[in-house]
């Protein structure tokens, strides 16, 4: 597990006056998971992530890898606990003058490891990031992914047991965005890698990501399961991410149809009642008329959620029945309008 408590940073800006850039963080990181701190520019995110392995020195707090209080280390331990914590950039931060297979030797050179040992560690990360073709290509004749494929392997080149990935996607188009979030993903599933990804895009967060924290102004403002924060965005930065995903749900702005008797309600649900005809059987078994206004289903890393913006009309009696049959589902029943 990786425990951050009471985590400050504090800069000198120019003219002397300090700047708080964390202010007083705590998070719990469970091992094998594979969770996403997301935040505008300059909210703290990458500065955050630093205080992890201690490239950047905190204020104030510690951080615990494994029980571990990795800010209370020496030099000489703190390189050697520096080995299992792996990173990985959004620019590669390849180095230009070796080819692939010489980018991954580099971290393993350093550890004086044997060369026929390094050859065969390179081969199975080539093979892992699916480059085993490009082990002599040079990184100016790679691609933006296939350039993050190689980072990936170097960060694992030491059997890291936790991996940190800063905006790693951010330079990348959609498709190579996915193909690299899709191998961030495979890699946790197949060793059990605890990755911690920081973006400032909700769609890294809804593609790989099983728990996030939400950061504003160097403070956690939301944290908890991904699912949660997509039905139920509790802080103004969570709401303003997910209004630029490209959803089609209901919108707090909206106009919405204000009729006498026909009552206009927002249906929250995730998991199978994502996937079950819910609004036929409704219709059938209550014979209530129900007209859908707006929705969107997401899905995401570990579950699908998704919302409904709905309007009833019946008979009093038949709408309760209706509303009742729906929240029987496991479906959270908001209604917005009930003039």
């Amino acid at each position: 597990m990786i425990r951050l408590c009471g985590i400050k940073k504090t800069y000198q800006s120019p003219d002397g006056t300090p700047v708080e850039a964390l202010s007083g963080i705590d998070l719990n990181i469970d091992d094998g998971e594979i969770f996403g701190i997301i935040g505008l520019s300059g909210a703290g995110k990458s500065t955050l992530l630093r205080t992890i392995n201690r490239l950047e020195e905190p204020s104030a707090g510690k951080v615990f890898i494994d029980g571990r209080d990795i800010t209370s280390l020496p030099p000489g331990e703190l390189r050697m606990a520096r080995r299992k914590i792996g990173m990985i950039f959004q620019h590669f931060n390849l180095l230009a003058s070796r080819d692939v297979a010489g980018n991954i030797a580099f971290p393993l050179e350093l550890e004086h490891w044997k060369p026929r040992a390094i050859r065969e560690r390179i081969d199975e990360l080539l093979d892992f990031v699916e480059l085993s073709d490009k082990a002599h290509a040079y990184p100016s004749q790679l691609s933006g992914g296939q350039k993050q494929r190689v980072a990936i392997a170097r960060a694992l080149a030491n059997n890291p047991h936790v991996l940190l990935s800063d905006e790693a996607t951010s330079a990348l188009d959609p498709k190579t965005t996915k193909s690299i979030l899709s191998l961030l993903a495979s890699i946790n599933r197949r060793i059990g890698l605890t990755i911690i990804v920081i973006t400032h895009e909700m769609n890294v967060i809804r593609e790989i990501c099983q728990r996030v924290a939400i950061l504003e102004s160097g403070r956690i403002v939301e944290q908890g399961a991904v699912k949660d924060i997509f039905l139920n965005p509790k802080s103004r930065t969570a709401r303003e991410f997910l209004t630029k995903l490209p959803r089609t749900g209901y919108d707090v702005n909206a106009d919405l149809p204000r009729e006498p008797g026909k009552p206009v309600a927002l249906l929250t649900f995730d998991g199978d009642a994502a996937a079950s005809p819910l609004i036929s059987r409704t219709v059938r078994e209550t014979g209530a008329d129900i007209n859908i206004l707006a929705g969107a289903i997401d899905n995401l890393y570990v579950s699908r959620v998704g919302n409904l913006t709905v309007q009833l009309e019946g008979t009093p009696e038949i709408i309760a029945a209706a509303l009742s049959k729906i929240r029987d589902s496991h479906v959270k029943v908001d209604v917005i309008w009930n003039g």
